[in-house]
């Protein structure tokens, strides 16, 4: 493994509401082995100022990854999901959507906005260990290889 890969930082945008679901999330981050930059939205219009750059966050660097639940306050998931992949500054960035709400309605909305994942939230700390371990394994490990 080259050294250089293992000293990048991830910036990662989790918007979620829930404190015991951030404190868990950054936690977990906290001790992978990938080192990790984790901003945090408790709601929608706090999460679009982030990646619009406005005001407080104009000096932030586009986040690599967004954990995104649905059922946050102001304006919920799917309007800040159809923000990102409408805006061509921002529809490059992977999109996990992390949610209590596991309906077919939800899949198929969340799959027309072109969310990249769809995961229903664990219900233990050992299973959201699990679960971001794979994020990472998926999301942040990159090969050279795998450029074009």
């Amino acid at each position: 493994m080259n050294i250089g890969e293992d000293k990048k930082k991830f910036s990662i945008l989790i918007i979620e509401d829930n404190p015991a679901d951030i404190r868990m999330m950054q936690e977990i981050f906290k001790e992978s082995n990938t080192k990790t930059n984790i901003h945090v939205a408790y709601n929608g219009i706090e999460a679009l100022e982030f990646l619009n750059k406005k005001e407080k966050h104009q000096n932030q660097l586009k986040p690599n990854l967004i954990l995104l639940d649905l059922n946050i306050p102001l304006i919920d998931g799917f309007e800040v999901l159809k923000e990102i992949k409408t805006n061509n500054k921002l529809k490059d960035i992977p999109v996990i959507i992390l949610t209590t709400s596991n309906t077919k309605e939800n899949f198929s909305k969340a799959q027309e906005f072109e969310a990249n994942c769809f995961i229903t939230k664990p219900l233990d700390y050992d299973e959201y260990t699990l679960l971001l371990q794979h994020i990472e394994e998926c999301w942040f490990k990159t090969k050279p290889s795998h450029h074009i």
